[in-house]
């Protein structure tokens, strides 16, 4: 088995990938957060390569106040944005998990600390939003 992430939000829930995507977004929605992308790993792997490849989905979630107040502060960080979240099926245990980005840990490679807090206040609502699917 692959290890966890140590820069990422993460539960497993007890609901199908099929189920569960819609809980995300409304989980994300409750917490600020709009939908932006939507990239289907598997129908994209699948697609372009061939391979058969497990559920895998990776959400584009982005609350617009933050981001357009963060712009303002670092025009680059364009860069990070939006914060991925992801649904799969892990292929060893079927369950269904759900991972959001550590927006502490990724803007940490930034050089600009008047960022922190906020990453800290968008790491709280990513976890609440993860949280509330457990």
């Amino acid at each position: 088995m692959a290890a966890i992430a140590s820069y990422g939000i993460r539960t497993v829930v007890p609901t199908s990938y099929e189920d569960t995507i819609p809980r995300v977004v409304e989980a994300l929605k409750q917490q600020g957060f709009g939908v932006l992308t939507e990239i289907d790993v598997a129908a994209t792997l699948k697609t372009k390569i061939d391979v058969d490849f497990t559920k895998y989905i990776i959400l584009g979630a982005c609350n617009p106040k933050l981001a357009h107040a963060t712009l303002q502060e670092e025009l680059e960080i364009g860069l990070l944005l939006p914060c991925n979240v992801i649904v799969y099926q892990d292929p060893e245990s079927n369950a269904t998990v759900v991972s959001a980005v550590d927006p502490e840990r990724m803007l940490s490679i930034v050089d600009n600390p008047t960022l922190a807090p906020r990453a800290s206040e968008v790491k709280a609502m990513l976890q609440k939003a993860i949280d509330s699917l457990a």
